[in-house]
């Protein structure tokens, strides 16, 4: 059940990094609102899964969720550039993500 919560507590990780862009810095009531309950809710599944799995493991997984998420998103919803370079960086994050999961009991 804890890889369960890890995962969406980095799918909400993601959500709250959109979120957190559409607010204008928090000048956007709505995409505020979101950013912070979404926050909360990845944090609140964050500990959950921390309670059995391994402090690096855990941090490690759910900040590579947040991070290639977010690039995927910023490339999908927001036009940003998409490079041979950031495309390999984000593969680079998502193979040390598959190394952790391989190496945690």
């Amino acid at each position: 059940m804890a890889w369960i919560y890890l995962v969406l507590a980095g799918v909400f990780e993601i959500v709250w990094a959109t979120a957190m862009k559409q607010s204008l810095g928090f000048s956007r009531l709505w995409p505020s609102v979101i950013t912070i309950a979404a926050m909360i809710v990845s944090f609140a599944l964050l500990a959950a899964a921390m309670r059995s799995l391994p402090l690096g493991t855990a941090y490690t997984i759910w900040t590579g969720i947040g991070a290639v998420g977010a690039f995927v998103i910023g490339i999908l919803i927001f036009g940003e550039s998409i490079s041979p370079m950031r495309v390999g960086a984000a593969g680079l994050i998502v193979s040390g993500l598959v190394m952790m999961k391989l190496s945690t009991p």
